[in-house]
């Protein structure tokens, strides 16, 4: 089945970009990054900025804008049954160095597990002048990191 992604979310302000692989099921069906209930992206994003109150999608899309970060997929569309990251295939890449180009304060690129990174890699060298981090996935396939480890991990975004 094909699936893809959305469009970017970024701002003149966005310094940092995370980067995932492709919207799972549920996110494409509510239209929403990190819309599974298990996936732990935003309740990470709202621990580190101390805002557990960001519940709705909007809140939690400003927290990131506000906050100088960005979120889109390495894949434009790809095959994948399901929403695991290993049963992605055929896929196309988004314009990622565009999007770079475009928004030169973007000094930050992170991506939210090892399939992001490795799709990247795949499809683009690392620009010079930007710094590119992967960090556990926050997917609840992801089993081996716990919150607390995830938290650890990610608040390297922040400390930037």
């Amino acid at each position: 089945m094909l699936k893809r992604s959305f469009l970017p979310l970024v701002n003149a302000n966005t310094k940092t970009l995370i980067l995932g692989s492709l919207p799972g099921d549920r996110s494409l069906e509510q239209n929403e990054y990190y819309a599974h209930p298990q996936n732990r992206f935003w309740k990470v994003i709202r621990h580190l900025y101390n805002n557990p109150d960001t519940t709705s999608y909007v809140d939690r899309v400003n927290l990131l804008l506000d906050n100088g970060i960005g979120l889109w997929d390495v894949c434009a569309e790809a095959s994948r049954p399901g929403s695991m990251d290993l049963a992605i295939k055929d896929e196309s890449p988004n314009p990622i160095i565009a999007l770079l180009e475009a928004n030169p304060g973007i000094k930050l690129v992170v991506f939210n597990g090892q399939k992001a990174y490795k799709l990247y890699t795949k499809y683009f060298d690392e620009k010079e002048n930007i710094r590119y981090l992967c960090l556990p996935s926050t997917s609840p396939a992801n089993a081996k990191t716990n919150f607390e480890q995830l938290v650890t991990h990610w608040r390297t975004i922040i400390s930037d």
